[in-house]
């Protein structure tokens, strides 16, 4: 059996759905859309029985403005699910049954989950179930998907409601439009068109993919207008119907919520539950932004920190630290003084583990021949290595925003931002698939599907690659660790964060020259739900970061490998296809990929990190640019490909960010082009699963446009970084030129403006 999972966003449907399928769900694509798919299979503890779930996306109706709200109605028209759980956040009762008046109007098995029932019980209220059942003409269980209360039950419920076919009912029947509405189904089924009911009601709506489809039945209701005319909405049926569904959502519904106690009130003050004082800080106008950049500050920390409590910077216990651990696993658990960040901890346990395999794999492969030993510990592992031990940094920064995001605080964080952003011309909903960027650039993208504008979707999808994903982290916290050893600039979290901030204020420059150019419009109103804030479901999580790793592993050994043996094999062999040895006669500067980096190498000089590279490796960082374009963990693994090959350092004996020191000492990097080359690698073209994403995303014509567009950004913004860090006072020029582009696009917009509107014949 198949049921589907239907309900307005932020209503806990997600977290009912993971909970009931738990590890076995798997998310795709729609066929033909790039809207995710979600599909899992729940199994009766005590029966063993099993069915497979589909949860729908989150929508607030069935009408067809957003991509969501077609692919939800279409599954279940088309696809026939046996049962329909519709989920209800039980504090929002009324704007949340709105949904379900629609879909009692499809011939399908349905069952109201009303959860987050020990929330309403806590807030002291309570719903008359088998009033509320009677009232709607379906089964309604009390459920808390969070903790997992009533799942069972359920279950059992919904099972049983597909034991009998259902016929559509509609709250609609005794309104002004119901005779018309009749009519219209009438003909309908006479047609033999499946769900009749439903149908009859969008067409009076005068709903947009109706009106293709049932051409024939236009006239019936033109005639129909042509006789009515409501005081208050006039022939605007649409908004006629939604007003007849609140109302008797108000009427017959809503009596069903009982208030067990009065609410406490202070005279002259309303009452507070526990998120209202909670959002009295988090979304203070003044004081909403800073904790929002404190919170990111203090991720970093204990994600990048090598100096967690900061005994280092206190000087505690001196250059050795209170304890070592040389020569284990958690070598570097107390080092240089302080103790390192949790994952920071983990990255060097992992990458223990992976410098035993690599040194044991080196020594079983003793006496081989060179080249099947560089491919293998030099190539393979050591490329494979250098982005996997970044793992659990990866999954723990995605754990606390996942934290953030299920707790309630990320939309409270679009909400605090829409005042800016609105100046930028997009909207505080922008924000979250910007947000969503931090974990990948792929979901982010086709999160923009909600925004209601174009021009606001296809500036939001350029800078979503410049909130620094996972796959990108790699080489950021390699790079800073680079910078203190060969240049003593420590606090990589410090680093780190701040690229992150220069990736979000590249991204809000941008989107203010886009919207102030080629970009124009007005921005969209903006009406977003704040959920009440809870406690983030353990399980949940642990199934999103498993989701996660299942990702970065498939990615690792399909990509990422490929990469690693074409950059080995690239580097290790000449244009005469001669394999580079000690006995060949060629070094590495003679390789395939030497000529290539050296031909490219000049565009990057304004960057700092090209033509005025010293000795024969100054091509390498151009490479890494352009191995990072397939995929971004590519490049750590080319630079340790590299490096194991012109140092002559076992790969197993050389951190990432020893590998690059190494590099920087040979070529001469100076530690602005280091900077620089992190916010190149930040900003420039993403990876190519997100450029096909964002080719399906943008409104056609515009792919070509935004590939430019990032180049352009990340050029700009790097050799700004590399001549400012470089030469202080060219500081003055860079404002000075912004100030003139800022005058020049001012005027330029007032000229545009004034000009008259040109006439229509």
């Amino acid at each position: 059996m198949r049921f589907a999972l239907a309900g307005n966003p932020n209503s806990g449907k997600t977290t009912l759905f993971n909970s009931l399928t738990g590890s076995t769900a798997h998310v795709g694509n729609w066929p033909g859309v790039t809207v995710e798919k979600r599909s899992g299979t729940y199994k009766n503890k005590k029966t063993g029985e099993r069915v497979d779930i589909v949860d729908l996306p989150g929508i607030y109706s069935l009408s067809p403005y957003t991509p969501e709200e077609v692919i939800s109605r279409d599954f279940i028209i088309d696809e026939k699910p046996d049962c329909v759980i519709n989920i209800i956040d039980a504090t929002n009762l009324e704007r949340n049954l709105y949904l379900t008046t629609q879909l009692l109007e499809m011939d399908v098995p349905l069952v109201i989950a009303i959860n987050m029932w020990d929330l309403l019980q806590k807030n002291g209220d309570d719903i008359d179930l088998k009033k509320l059942s009677a009232a709607i003409g379906a089964p309604c269980v009390a459920i808390s998907a969070l903790k997992e209360n009533g799942l069972d039950e359920l279950m059992e419920v919904a099972l049983k409601a597909t034991s009998s076919s259902r016929k559509g009912t509609t709250v609609l029947k005794d309104t002004s439009l119901g005779s018309l509405i009749n009519r219209v189904s009438d003909a309908l089924q006479e047609q033999e068109v499946g769900n009749p009911l439903f149908h009859a009601v969008k067409l009076v709506e005068n709903d947009q993919l109706e009106t293709q489809n049932h051409k024939d039945l236009l006239p019936l209701v033109a005639d129909f207008k042509a006789t009515f005319n409501d005081e208050t909405f006039g022939e605007d049926f649409e908004a006629l119907i939604a007003d007849a569904r609140y109302k008797y959502i108000s009427k017959n519904f809503s009596t069903a919520l009982k208030h067990l106690k009065e609410k406490k009130k202070e005279e002259g003050k309303p009452h507070l539950t526990l998120s209202d004082k909670i959002d009295r800080v988090l979304t203070n106008k003044w004081a909403g932004i800073p904790i929002f950049i404190v919170i990111l500050l203090v991720i970093f920390h204990l994600t990048f920190s090598e100096d967690f409590l900061f005994l280092n910077a206190a000087n505690c216990f001196g250059p050795e630290g209170l304890v070592t651990f040389a020569g284990t696993p958690f070598e570097g658990l107390f080092a240089n003084g302080g103790i390192q960040s949790p994952g920071m901890i983990l990255a060097n346990f992992v990458n223990s583990i992976t410098g035993l395999i690599s040194g044991a794999v080196a020594s079983w492969m003793e006496g081989v021949e060179p080249w099947a030993y560089g491919l293998v510990v030099d190539g393979i592992l050591a490329g494979m290595f250098a982005v996997i031990g970044f793992l659990p940094q990866i999954l723990l920064l995605f754990l606390f925003f996942s934290i953030m995001e299920d707790s309630g605080y990320m939309a409270r964080v679009a909400f605090i931002l829409d005042r800016i952003f609105r100046r930028f011309g997009v909207t505080g909903r922008a924000f979250m698939p910007m947000i969503m960027g931090f974990g990948c650039s792929v979901p982010a993208m086709i999160a923009t599907r909600t925004l209601v504008d174009d021009r606001e979707r296809t500036a939001t999808i350029r800078v979503i690659p410049f909130f620094a994903c996972g796959a990108k982290m790699p080489v950021i916290a390699a790079v800073t660790g680079a910078l203190a050893i060969q240049f003593g600039i420590g606090y990589a979290d410090l680093i780190t964060a701040g690229v992150y901030l220069l990736g979000m204020a590249v991204a809000i420059i941008s989107l203010l020259v886009m919207r102030s150019t080629t970009l124009r419009g007005k921005t969209a109103p903006f009406i977003m739900e704040l959920p009440a804030y809870h406690l983030p479901q353990f399980k949940s999580l642990m199934v999103h970061l498993w989701d996660k790793t299942k990702h970065f592993i498939k990615k690792a050994f399909t990509i990422i490998l490929a990469s690693t043996i074409l950059i080995w094999f690239l580097q290790s062999f000449t244009w005469s296809w001669v394999y580079i040895s000690e006995d060949s006669g060629f070094q590495t500067q003679d390789s395939i990929l030497a000529s290539i980096g050296m031909f490219v190498s000049p565009l990057f000089t304004p960057l700092g990190f090209g033509a005025q590279l010293v000795g024969s490796y100054g091509w390498v960082f151009a490479v890494g640019i352009l191995v990072g374009l397939i995929a971004k963990e590519n490049l750590m693994g080319a630079f340790a490909v590299i490096a194991a090959a012109v140092t002559g350092i076992a790969s197993d004996d050389l951190s990432d960010a020893e590998a690059i020191a190494e590099l920087v000492q040979m070529t001469g990097a100076t530690w602005p082009a280091l900077i620089s080359f992190i916010a190149f690698n930040v900003l420039t073209i993403p990876c190519f699963a997100a450029c096909a994403t964002a080719k399906g995303e943008l409104p056609k014509g515009k792919f070509h446009n935004t590939v430019i567009f990032w180049l352009v950004v990340s050029y700009i913004a790097s050799t700004i970084i590399y001549v400012v860090f470089s030469w202080w006072w060219t500081l003055f020029i860079v404002l000075a030129i912004a100030l003139i582009f800022i005058v020049a696009v001012h005027y330029f917009n007032k000229w545009r403006d004034s000009r008259p509107a040109p006439k229509v014949s």
